[in-house]
């Protein structure tokens, strides 16, 4: 177990999982450094000479790489982190990795072999993603486009990857875990869209649309290159199947059932985020 004293490095800190872990470890006293290119002390991916300074001092790290594991040169990135987190005294690392994807497993190799205590969370896509990226205005506009077809996904709670990524950086044995983090059940985006215009009481469309066409309107609304490529690998090649099957990641990792999308739709619509 980490020292009441341990400083925790969350790289990605203001982002959908980042912000909860350090919101978690702040709630328990926990000293937390905010890895991020806004912060007091900036931190970015693109910039090695800004890993030294985050990680002076730290002791374990949450490790959330933008924009995407399976994005070019990450693991090149991810061996210059692992190597200045060694130098600068670092113990245990916990890696946000992605689920079925092999450019990812890359770099959870190269996290293996940095001789830090590591725990690696592969995670599905992000019921979050609804609303809190891409797809929270066109739910709130009524109609969801998107290139899923009509495979099934079981979509994972921030809060569950949160915890268990609390757990790996606070708590003895999760050293050499691989945790696949799912939601309970598989549903596809139009079941999950459906659920989310029920919790909101909402009429809420699912339109499929071709992959080309998709790419294109994103295009002429402005979305960078990189982030189109990104959705095109994820929409074009990992949503085929191969992660339908919920796996028990959270139970391992917690103790417990992960969370409910439905629970996550009502939670969400109490809020009244997806009100247009």
């Amino acid at each position: 177990m980490t020292n009441d004293d341990t400083l925790h490095l969350v790289t990605g800190g203001t982002g959908k999982t980042g912000r909860r872990v350090a919101n978690r470890l702040m709630e328990r006293g926990l000293p937390v450094r905010i890895g991020s290119r806004s912060a007091a002390l900036p931190f970015d991916w693109t910039r090695e000479d800004t890993y030294g300074p985050a990680l002076a001092g730290a002791g374990a790290v949450y490790l959330s790489y933008q924009p995407d594991l399976a994005a070019p040169g990450a693991p090149q990135t991810i061996a210059a982190f692992t190597e200045a987190a060694v130098k600068a005294g670092v113990r245990r690392i916990v890696l946000l990795s992605g689920r079925g994807e092999p450019e990812a497993a890359e770099c959870e190799d190269v996290v293996r072999a940095s001789g830090l205590e590591w725990t690696v969370l592969r995670c599905s896509w992000f019921a979050q993603n609804f609303s809190e990226d891409h797809l929270l205005d066109p739910v709130r506009a009524g109609e969801v486009a998107l290139p899923a077809g009509d495979v099934p996904e079981p979509f994972v709670d921030a809060a569950d990857i949160a915890d268990a990524a609390v757990a790996a950086l606070t708590q003895d044995g999760h050293h050499g875990e691989v945790y696949e983090l799912t939601g309970p059940r598989a549903l596809t985006f139009a079941r999950a869209v459906a659920e989310i215009g029920a919790a909101a009481g909402r009429d809420v469309a699912y339109v499929p649309v071709p992959l080309d066409a998709y790419l294109g309107v994103l295009a002429e609304h402005g979305v960078p290159d990189e982030v189109g490529g990104l959705l095109a690998y994820l929409f074009g090649t990992v949503l085929d199947g191969r992660n339908a099957a919920p796996a028990d990641g959270v139970r391992r990792a917690l103790g417990r059932e992960p969370a409910d999308f439905t629970d996550y739709a009502r939670a969400t619509a109490a809020t009244g985020v997806w009100n247009p």
